[in-house]
């Protein structure tokens, strides 16, 4: 599937071009259309695989990126490690920008290690994922803030390596996480957090999954059973 440029600026050739590669149809053809809505500046190619892609790149030979939608894959997965690694090594000179359901830190370092030039979660608004794809070609590497600040953490205690509780949740999980084991209510979670109520217990149900608890009570009777320190 093609979309046309929307939007061009002056200082873009005319067949700069964006590879959207998802084996989801409908997926891959809402991103191509909502990108090039947002002034993405370029035209777009929304593909199952890079194997079509070779099939009609004489076409449009210029990529000025591509954007790799992995869903609710784990690149920690020795498969979609190598996808990634096999797509950079092949476009050398273009930046291949990963897009993925979650914000684990541990994801976006091995994404980054696998020759990524961005990564992007599903959790960010479509303008943000227009700037990000605009880094990566101007050069940059884009990476979510709540990452950085999760490495400022990092680095600031001294650790080398993710506590456990990060290892086990996503960022986002961890903070409510945290004020559940010192007995707050949803209400507060969410004003403290910056969160909907609702979000907040959408949040705890994926922790309770997680933990396989039927309770907050439980939450925080397995939490400090596995994690005594890390409270």
């Amino acid at each position: 599937m093609d979309v046309s440029r929307h939007g061009v600026g002056a200082d873009q050739h005319p067949h700069d071009r964006l590879l959207i590669i998802d084996n989801r149809a409908l997926d891959r053809e809402c991103l191509a259309r909502a990108l090039v809505y947002h002034d993405l500046g370029m035209e777009v190619s929304a593909l199952a695989s890079v194997e079509e892609w070779r099939k009609q790149k004489d076409l449009h030979p210029s990529l000025a990126a591509i954007l790799l939608n992995l869903g609710g894959k784990k690149i920690t997965d020795a498969n979609v490690a190598s996808e990634i690694s096999q797509i950079t090594a092949e476009f050398k000179s273009v930046p291949v920008v990963i897009l993925a359901d979650t914000d684990e830190l541990k994801q976006i370092m091995k994404a980054l290690e696998c020759g990524a030039r961005g990564y992007i979660p599903t959790t960010v608004g479509v303008d943000v994922c227009v700037e990000a794809i605009g880094l990566a070609i101007a050069g940059g590497i884009f990476i979510p803030a709540s990452s950085l600040l999760a490495m400022r953490h990092l680095i600031d205690s001294g650790s080398q390596e993710p506590r456990p509780l990060a290892g086990m949740f996503t960022l986002r999980q961890v903070e409510v996480v945290q004020a559940l084991r010192r007995g707050k209510a949803n209400k507060i979670i969410a004003y403290e957090l910056k969160l909907r109520e609702s979000t907040v217990k959408v949040h705890i149900r994926n922790i309770m999954k997680k933990l396989k608890a039927t309770n907050r009570t439980e939450v925080a009777y397995k939490l400090n059973d596995l994690f005594p320190g890390d409270a």
